[in-house]
């Protein structure tokens, strides 16, 4: 049967219908379990970064201002995925709306395109910081830092708008997803149209431009370890990378684990290792993103201890005004 008898035959897709990973009553509530652990841990210490900063002023800089938004996105993130695959395993159910895929791909591009956005933003701040930090004040001012993150952001929205729109004007042959959320990879293995060719081509547009902000992103940091060698003192050194080290080790972990995750979805590999890909770019950067921008940032460790003893709420009345 050829391409025009099958669209002929179909009738429009109402729902779709999600990987399982068991059909064993207790291992399903043991996966509810263990989603609920990992969502639980991601809320949480994103959470904690975004109160640290909110409510110590020696924090209201442009790097720890981007550090709340990324911290925002990456609650939003996890957020998109974690409480269906909760819902999923609790009631024993495969099923997610049409509409509810949609949502799900729109607001996942959304979150992760705004997202690398905003760690090339960063990149773009913490070089300004060491290699010009006589005119960071003038260039990383509290108007420029806003107009940033909001064109991370609205990028985020166009990101994702082209990807959701192109994805979902194909014709789909079958409703059952190879993948425990909705994943373009896997719903373009569905089509049964020549219109996924658009949103190829959307994708290696999309490519392109992660390609050239990560090119920015490293000529960057090549710079700014250039710098950092010519700095005399040891501690400086060390200051200086402990502000950078984090950030560059999030880029690696979000770039890395996309590539591995729509590499993997391209070929024909099994399901357990479409789920692993999947993790390590929809889950894991969200969980262990707070983790590595407080390892090595005492002043993080020590906005964060402060919050436990006593929640000084004058304090943010005193740093009003300030970024």
């Amino acid at each position: 049967m050829d391409i025009e008898d099958k669209n002929s035959s179909l009738t429009p897709t109402t729902e779709f219908l999600l990987l399982e990973f068991s059909n064993i009553r207790e291992l399903q509530i043991l996966h509810f379990f263990g989603f609920l652990a990992l969502y639980l841990i991601a809320v949480m210490a994103n959470l904690l970064i975004i109160m640290a900063v909110s409510f110590d002023c020696h924090l209201h800089t442009p790097m720890y201002f981007f550090l709340v938004n990324l911290a925002v996105l990456d609650i939003g993130s996890i957020s998109v995925l974690i409480p269906k695959a909760m819902a999923n395993s609790l009631l024993d159910s495969r099923t997610i709306s049409y509409s509810g895929c949609v949502t799900q791909v729109f607001l996942l591009f959304f979150f992760v395109g705004s997202d690398f956005a905003l760690l090339t933003v960063m990149a773009h701040d913490r070089y300004v910081a060491i290699c010009n930090p006589l005119q960071y004040e003038t260039v990383m001012h509290k108007g420029a830092c806003i107009q940033m993150v909001t064109s991370a952001w609205i990028s985020g929205v166009l990101h994702s708008t082209l990807n959701t729109g192109s994805t979902f004007a194909i014709t789909f042959c079958s409703n059952e997803v190879n993948q425990f959320f909705c994943e373009i990879p896997q719903l373009l293995k569905l089509s049964c149209s020549d219109l996924y060719l658009v949103e190829i081509g959307v994708i290696v547009l999309t490519c392109s431009i992660v390609l050239g902000c990560f090119i920015y992103i490293i000529l960057s940091y090549v710079k700014i370890f250039v710098t950092v060698l010519k700095i005399p003192s040891v501690q400086g050194q060390k200051k200086a990378l402990s502000t950078c080290i984090p950030h560059l080790t999030v880029v690696f972990l979000l770039v890395f684990s996309g590539i591995f995750a729509y590499g993997g979805s391209a070929t024909d590999i099994s399901s357990d290792l479409d789920i692993v890909f999947a993790f390590f770019y929809a889950i894991l950067p969200p969980l262990l993103n707070p983790f590595i921008y407080t390892m090595r940032n005492k002043e993080i460790k020590t906005a964060l201890l402060k919050l436990f003893p006593m929640v000084h709420f004058s304090r943010i009345i005193s740093c009003r005004g300030v970024l």
